[in-house]
């Protein structure tokens, strides 16, 4: 990685920014795609590993994973480079919106395009979530612990923090009593 990095890194965290709908969660093939597959600057099990700890850390996913993955490579210069990518697009486009919105926010047009990219979005969310699911080895064996994570915070209401919390004792309690006793 040479000094070039930097203006790459930040001109591709920008194009993931601009073409990515959907937030965080929509990003995370696109930048698996450039980060792991392309450019094999991180290997798979790193990135998942860097993904579960963007959705542990407050803060927008996308500029959280963005961030871990910048410093990873290039330390404090290269978590600004990206994560200066990642959110300027949305920045500019949100700016542009709020400075024209009033002159199309009763359009019909407009109104109805949105309505059709909503599903679309939806996809875009559902799609990185089972590709997580299946690199995280999520199985029918064990495939009922995110399925009750997400019903306790859906239906019972419980907080995502508790259950992130939770998960964390329960892995490693796991990691540190159970599993060496089953090898």
């Amino acid at each position: 990685m040479n000094k070039s990095f930097y203006l790459e890194s930040f001109k591709i965290f920008f194009k993931i920014g601009l073409f990515t709908l959907g937030g965080g969660y929509a990003m995370i093939p696109l930048i698996q795609d450039e980060v792991v597959n392309k450019h094999k600057w991180i290997k798979n099990d790193e990135f998942l590993d860097m993904i579960a700890i963007a959705q542990s850390c407050p803060g927008v996913m996308a500029i959280n994973i963005s961030v871990f993955i910048g410093y990873r490579l290039k330390k404090l210069k290269g978590a600004l480079c990206t994560s200066l990518g990642a959110a300027l697009p949305s920045f500019l486009i949100i700016l542009a919106i709020a400075m024209f919105f009033h002159t199309f926010e009763d359009n019909r047009i407009v109104a109805a395009m949105f309505r059709g990219i909503r599903p679309a979005v939806v996809a875009l969310i559902a799609v990185p979530t089972f590709q997580l699911g299946k690199q995280a080895k999520v199985t029918v064996n064990n495939c009922w612990i995110p399925i009750g994570c997400a019903l306790a915070i859906w239906m019972m209401g419980i907080s995502p923090i508790l259950i992130i919390i939770i998960a964390g004792i329960s892995g490693y309690v796991y990691g540190k009593y159970v599993k060496p006793t089953e090898q």
